[in-house]
């Protein structure tokens, strides 16, 4: 039995949430043959069929959208039946010095016992038939849940937790701007569990970055698509428009310009592809390009929303996520991006926009970035899929 979370809040757009998460669901179950999924207004069942449950539990607890789920069993509507399955899951898992209670619900207001009469005669059976058995109310070992509903009763004493947040896909398309790093894969999970549907754009400079350093991000990406089921990837060649700006440009400015770039080529592929935002993984202060002054300076080149969830968020906090989700081991392996290989050792950290404007009109911007577009490469990372060998990754680290 799957609860929802925030769709509670959705009023007239419930149903098309509750059609995407069940949408969302099947994808991670498709597999899982025997399954059956029913998506009601205030509730999700998945009937296992003799599928297994620790298997089915590990992929929900990465959808977003699920506030809590349990194993439940599904009985007959009479206080025979209803004790008799209390019994047997409280057997299941109970044990001796536990305490337990009895919480019910009961949706269908027909039916003959109401919530205190049922909590009393099932806990006095339970009282009954467990070995040295202890009530406590307010913070026991297990909660015996019996919810009345109108087509059955369903009981279970687990309470497990989903990840939160709005199903994928609810909140539109938008385009997340990739690094290898550990912030911009985070920047991604916290899109997700705002229901963005996001597609990964990646800049790669071939021969100054490696094949590895574009494996890695494919593989973050893979890391993610664990939350959406599949996502985008969008490489982009971005070797010409660095080694120009290395050439013509002052070095303070190198970082500024590139990025103003790689914002420009984000944007046109976000139009592209009908995404409605630009996402990335910026947080203020964090280095050089990353001051308000040099985001502004960046920005001035789009009109697009440019959204960066790990904005205020510290390294420490940023990290903790990353380990979370999965992503951290992967983002520290050495394999340089575009941004670090092309990074001038004193950039400016409080650029002005008129400054980059009339560094940028000596390119030859809208050639650079058309010959960019022209070679970009799309492909569908599934979940966990991989593009590293580990063991020659593990062989380059030595």
């Amino acid at each position: 039995m799957v609860r929802y979370g925030e769709l509670s809040t959705k009023g007239k757009n419930r149903k098309d949430f509750i059609g995407r998460l069940c949408g969302n669901v099947e994808r991670v179950l498709a597999d899982l043959e025997s399954i059956k999924i029913y998506p009601k207004h205030d509730r999700m069942h998945i009937v296992l069929n003799g599928a297994s449950f620790e298997e089915v539990d590990k992929r929900l607890k990465k959808v977003f959208g699920i506030q809590t789920y349990s194993p439940v069993i599904r009985t007959e509507k009479t206080l025979a039946a209803i004790k008799e399955t209390s019994l047997e899951i409280m057997q299941a898992t109970y044990k001796v010095g536990m305490t337990f209670k009895v919480a019910t619900k009961r949706a269908d207001h027909r039916f003959e016992y109401d919530t205190n009469q049922l909590n009393l005669m099932v806990g006095d059976y339970l009282f009954d038939n467990l070995p040295e058995p202890k009530v406590e109310m307010k913070h026991p070992d297990l909660v015996l849940r019996i919810e009345v509903r109108q087509d059955a009763v369903y009981i279970s004493n687990q309470l497990l937790h989903g990840p939160g947040g709005m199903p994928v896909g609810t909140a539109g398309k938008a385009v997340m701007m990739l690094s290898g790093g550990i912030d911009s894969p985070v920047a991604s999970y916290l899109a997700l569990k705002r229901g963005v549907d996001i597609e990964m754009v990646h800049f790669f400079s071939p021969p100054y970055t490696s094949d590895k350093a574009l494996a890695k991000a494919k593989e973050l990406t893979g890391i993610l698509a664990n939350y959406s089921g599949k996502i985008t990837f969008i490489a982009v060649p971005f070797a010409e428009i660095q080694e120009t700006i290395k050439e013509k440009l002052p070095e303070g400015y190198l970082m500024t310009v590139q990025r103003r770039f790689m914002l420009r080529l984000a944007d046109m592929i976000r139009q592209k592809r009908g995404g409605l935002a630009i996402f990335n993984g910026e947080s203020v202060g964090q280095v050089a390009s990353q001051t308000l002054e040099s985001m502004a300076a960046i920005n001035n080149v789009t009109t697009t929303p440019v959204l960066r969830p790990v904005a205020t968020m510290d390294k420490t906090e940023i990290i903790r996520l990353a380990e979370e989700i999965g992503t951290f081991e992967l983002s520290i392996k050495p394999f340089e991006d575009c941004c670090t290989i092309f990074a001038p050792p004193r950039p400016k950290t409080k650029p002005r926009i008129d400054k980059a404007i009339e560094y940028e009109n000596r390119l030859d911007v809208d050639g650079l970035l058309q010959r960019a577009m022209d070679g970009i490469e799309i492909s569908t990372i599934r979940p966990n899929e991989k593009f590293i060998d580990d063991q020659t990754a593990d062989q380059d680290l030595l």
